[in-house]
Order: structure tokens, then C-alpha cells, then sequence
């Protein structure tokens, strides 16, 4: 007699997020680690650490920045390495870790956003310097050119001078007419179209160099990680043996240690570490994220952390070795040509150049150098970007070039407001309120994720299975209390003693300073306003919704075979690999 009953339904298949399996890999190690160098090594360490470091106590300033860089830096930088690396996924995909944190990295892209934008800006400075280079003269060398005002002196006339109503003629050929720099941030007065110019150029070469995603910027980051410190050496040799130069290094590392006792310091410090390793901006998870799955993660950030360091204190010499010099041939004090920022970049170095003899060639190695400093910063942070955008939108994929290109396109666009008479104020505003506070606030959450909601004995099981050999006690206790604790205290620090920003002495009104806030505002916000979206838009009780949001989604290596052999290593320890199908079904 024939059997009537239906067969059995078939097994309901798993559902997990789709993964782009083909986001690339590095052709080489060499290319992630000089990526990495190039990230990290910006701007900031020529023009912004030896200032900070003179200014806050000399070689005693290196007590603090060292302990945060060990207590901070370094666990956090390898936390990013790994978390890339072990998931294949940019910076909002790293938050399959916890889900309900994904604002986070909505937070990470926004901030992102902004620092491309005036970051970019900055970069097209050098341009725009370099083709002043061409000159018989270097047209910042005197006070005979149409913008310099009844003011005006000369770096030879300077030490003749008693009034304090003086401006160099670099000031006035920098702020009058390379900026044409308004009176204030409420007046842009028009587009400098020179400098509009230079910024096409630089997203141009930015483009070009960022077009096939890794496969470009890993050929191209041979050049622009590495070159930079040719031409730094070059001026650390021609500056040491300048006239004056032992005074100004001296000057630079000369300690005052009761500079120790002033937490203004060690926030400074703080801060510093955060702009010169770049945790918590994402670009550290993407770029790991190409990395091979069994890549020895340890070594490659303690020695890019290093590099780093060390970076940031060489540039120091090379900068105050030229400022001793300046201070000897002008006669004033090295304390009053010291300053930060584009004042140094801009206006004191090329000062000082300038009694060279060649001035011209000494002047195109330095921008050249700051030019090549700053885009491998914006290479990495774009990739972030997009990548991110490829990680969450299928369709993307197979437009990644049209993405890139959209995306150069609109920052673009969105920068052009810098080029503006007023420009610089703006840049500065963006600079000082949209991401130092805001990269605190993400790295606070990503190792709370990490210790506390996955669990610490999880991350390090999963590092032992992707490196082979569990992560020392030492790892553990740095992550789940050390580094927490530091990041507590510098978040409450930077805000508490966030200085009041002008630019050229000019003090920003209190409107412009509320733009400021708001623009850190508008990347946190996506914190907490994306945990209310859950609440709002899943229909569990708070309780369950909480409950399912805090598992892991899908955290596993990218690769099929790695995946397979995680899921038995996680099984033998008898641990789940990642949230079940029911729990991801309902995260969809």
C-alpha cells in the first residue's frame, strides 16, 4: 500500500550576512605595513609633536606620551589589527561584535568624512607653496610685492625692530596672499581660486592613486611611505649643521619636569597619541582587514607604533635644528619663532629656509614631503570609507571605481568652502571640534565591545585561533582594565581642557564655536540614536531586543575554510561560533 505522507519539509537554510569575498588581499606584507606607516605618520608629527613637546615641559613630555602610547596606544592599535584581520571587514562591519554598537561605525564614517575634507585642503597648501618655488626669489623673503602692507618686515630687519606691531613678510605672504585670509570665520568674501585649483589637483592625484582600491594604493604606498623620510633626513643633516642649531634642539628637549604635575600635559599627550597612531578612525580595521588571516598582527603594531614614535621626535629635530638657526640670524628668541600647525608649516619654516642658500630646493623637499605626509593619511581614510559602503551595499561592489569617484567628486565639493577667503577659520574649526573628542568617545566603546559585551576570554580565543598561541596575560589585563581606565580619564580630560580656538588671533564668536560642537555631535549621535532605532523598530520587549543585540552576529573569518575549521575549534571548546540562525533571522 502506498505511503501518503508528505515527506518531511527541507531543513531551513542558515541565514548570515553576506560577505564580500572579494575585497582583495595585500600582494605582500610590505604594502600593509608601509600603508600603515603612511596612515600613521602624518602632518601632525612635523607640525604639530614638537611643538606640543616644547611646549609642555621638553624631553619631560616624552614621560607622559610614552605611557600613553604604551598604555593606550599600542593595545588599541593591535585590538584594530586583529579585529580586522580576523573578520575581513571595515568599520561598520566590525561591529557584528555587538550589533547594537553598529552607530558606532556610522559614527567612524562620518568622522571620516570630515577629516577627508579638510585634511585634503591642507594637502593642497604644499601644492599651492611649491609653485611659489619656481621664482627667482622666494616672494616670502622680503616686504617689494603688492601684499605686504606698511607692517612688513623682513627676517633680517626683525631683530631691529622695538614695536610689537611688526609682521614678518612669511606671515603676510602666507596669511595675504596665498589665504587671502578675511578678518574673521563670519566673512568668506569669495572662492581663492588658485587654491581651488590646487585642491582639484590633489583630489586628482588622490583618485588616481586610490581608483582600484588597494591594488593602486598598495603600489603606490612604496613611494609615499617610504620617500618622506629620504627628504627628513636630508633637512634633519642640512639643519643640525646650521648655525644655532644645537640651541634650538636643546630648547626642544631641554626637560622641565615640574611640567609632570600639570594634567594639561598628560591630555596633551593624550590627545597627541590618538592624531599620531589614528585608533578609532577605522582605517586601522580596513587596512588589517586585507591582510592574510594568519598574518602576524603583534609584530607588525608594535613596529609600526614605533616607527610612529620614533617619527615624531626625529621631526622634532629636524624642525627646531632650523628654528635654532632662524633664532641666531634674526636674534630673537627661539621661544617666540616656536609655533605650531600651519604657522610652523607655513610661514616660520619657510622663514628659515629662506636664509639658506638655495632656498628654492630646500623649500620643495620640505612640501613635498608635507604634500606626501598628508595623503597617505586621506588614502587610507577614503578606503575606509568606501569600503565600508562596499561591506553594507551589495550593489556597490561592481562600481567600486564610480564609487570612488563619487565620493572624491562630493568631498571635493564639500571643501571647496576652505578655499574661501575665510576658509582657514573653518578648516581650523573642523579640525579642533569634529574628531579629537569623537575618536576618544569610539575607541571608549569598541573596547567595552570588545572586554566586556563579546567578553575577553573570547577575543583572546579567538586571536589564539587565528595566530596559533593565545595573547599573554599581560594583553588581557591591558585591555580590559588598563586601557579602559586611560580612556576614561583622557575623554574627560580633553574636554575639560579643550583650549578656546582662534586662529591668527583672531577668537572664533561663540556661534561658530557652537558649529564646532555640533559637528562632533553629529557623528557620536549615531551611538545612542542607532540602539533607539532597534528598540523602536524591532517588536521583542526591550529586555530580548537588548538581549539578541548584544551577541555576536556572524563572527567569523571571512574565508569558507577558515570559517569551517574556526567552527570545530569553537566547538571542541565548546563555545558557539557565532548567534544562531533564529537570532540572525531576526536581526535582519
Amino acid at each position: 500500500m502506498a505511503n501518503n505522507t508528505p515527506p518531511p519539509p527541507p531543513p531551513k537554510k542558515s541565514k548570515r550576512i553576506v560577505r564580500d569575498t572579494n575585497r582583495g588581499k595585500w600582494r605582500s606584507k610590505s604594502e600593509f605595513i608601509l600603508s600603515l606607516i603612511g596612515y600613521a605618520i602624518g602632518i601632525g608629527n612635523v607640525w604639530r609633536f614638537p611643538y606640543l613637546c616644547y611646549r609642555s615641559g621638553g624631553g619631560a613630555f616624552l614621560v607622559p606620551y610614552i605611557l600613553m602610547v604604551l598604555l593606550a596606544g599600542i593595545p588599541l592599535f593591535y585590538m584594530e589589527v586583529l579585529i580586522g584581520q580576523f573578520s575581513s571587514t571595515g568599520c561598520t562591519g566590525m561591529f557584528r561584535l555587538a550589533p547594537i554598537f553598529k552607530g558606532t561605525g556610522i559614527a567612524q564614517v562620518i568622522v571620516n568624512m570630515y577629516c577627508v575634507c579638510y585634511y585634503s585642503v591642507i594637502i593642497s597648501y604644499p601644492i599651492r607653496m611649491i609653485s611659489y618655488c619656481f621664482y627667482k626669489q622666494v616672494p616670502w623673503v622680503d616686504c617689494d610685492h603688492s601684499w605686504n602692507t606698511d607692517h612688513c618686515v623682513s627676517i633680517d630687519e626683525l631683530s631691529k625692530q622695538n614695536s610689537t606691531g611688526f609682521v614678518t613678510s612669511a606671515d603676510e605672504f602666507f596669511h595675504r596672499e596665498v589665504l587671502q585670509l578675511s578678518p574673521g570665520i563670519a566673512h568668506l568674501d569669495g572662492i581663492v581660486w588658485q587654491q581651488t585649483l590646487s585642491l582639484f589637483l590633489a583630489w586628482i592625484v588622490i583618485y588616481l592613486c586610490v581608483a582600484k582600491g588597494i591594488q593602486s594604493v598598495g603600489k603606490v604606498v612604496y613611494f609615499t611611505a617610504p620617500f618622506p623620510y629620504v627628504l627628513l633626513f636630508i633637512l634633519f643633516v642640512r639643519g643640525v649643521t646650521l648655525p644655532g642649531a644645537w640651541t634650538g634642539i636643546k630648547f626642544y628637549m631641554y626637560p622641565e619636569w615640574n611640567r609632570l604635575l600639570d594634567l594639561k600635559v598628560w591630555a596633551d599627550a593624550a590627545v597627541q597619541m590618538f592624531f599620531g597612531l589614528g585608533p578609532g578612525w577605522g582605517g586601522i580595521v580596513n587596512m588589517a582587514s586585507f591582510s592574510d588571516f594568519r598574518n602576524n598582527a603583534k609584530f607588525d603594531s608594535i613596529l609600526i607604533v614605533t616607527v610612529n614614535v620614533f617619527t615624531s621626535i626625529f621631526a622634532g629635530f629636524v624642525v627646531f635644528s632650523v628654528l635654532g638657526f632662524l633664532s641666531v640670524k634674526s636674534g630673537i628668541p627661539v621661544a617666540t619663532v616656536a609655533t605650531s600647525g600651519p604657522g610652523l608649516a607655513f610661514v616660520t619654516y619657510p622663514e628659515a629656509i629662506a636664509k639658506l642658500p638655495v632656498p628654492q630646493m630646500w623649500a620643495i623637499m620640505f612640501f613635498f614631503m608635507l604634500f606626501l605626509l598628508g595623503i597617505d593619511s586621506v588614502f587610507v581614510q577614503l578606503e575606509a570609507i568606501t569600503s565600508s559602503m562596499l561591506d553594507e551595499v551589495k550593489w556597490f561592489r561592481n562600481h567600486k571605481w564610480k564609487l570612488t569617484f563619487v565620493c572624491c567628486f562630493v568631498f571635493f565639493l564639500g571643501a571647496i568652502i576652505m578655499t574661501t577667503r575665510g576658509g582657514m577659520y573653518i578648516l581650523q574649526l573642523f579640525d579642533w571640534y569634529s574628531s579629537a573628542i569623537s575618536v576618544i568617545a569610539i575607541c571608549l566603546v569598541e573596547i567595552i565591545m570588545v572586554s566586556f559585551i563579546y567578553g575577553i576570554d573570547n577575543f583572546m580565543l579567538d586571536v589564539e585561533f587565528m595566530m596559533g598561541k593565545r595573547p599573554s596575560l599581560l594583553w588581557k589585563i591591558l585591555w580590559k582594565w588598563v586601557t579602559p581606565v586611560v580612556l576614561i580619564f583622557i575623554f574627560f580630560t580633553s574636554i575639560i581642557f579643550i583650549r578656546t580656538i582662534q586662529y591668527h588671533n583672531t577668537i572664533y564668536p561663540q556661534w561658530a564655536i557652537i558649529i564646532g560642537w555640533a559637528s562632533f555631535g553629529s557623528s557620536v549621535m549615531w551611538i545612542p540614536l542607532y540602539v533607539l532605532y532597534i528598540m523602536i523598530r524591532k517588536r521583542e520587549t526591550m529586555f530580548d531586543s537588548l538581549k539578541k543585540r548584544l551577541k555576536p552576529l556572524d563572527w567569523t573569518p571571512a574565508d569558507p575554510e577558515d570559517r569551517e575549521q574556526y567552527e570545530a575549534f569553537r566547538r571542541q571548546r565548546r563555545m558557539p561560533a557565532f548567534m544562531s540562525d533564529t537570532d540572525a533571522e531576526a536581526m535582519k
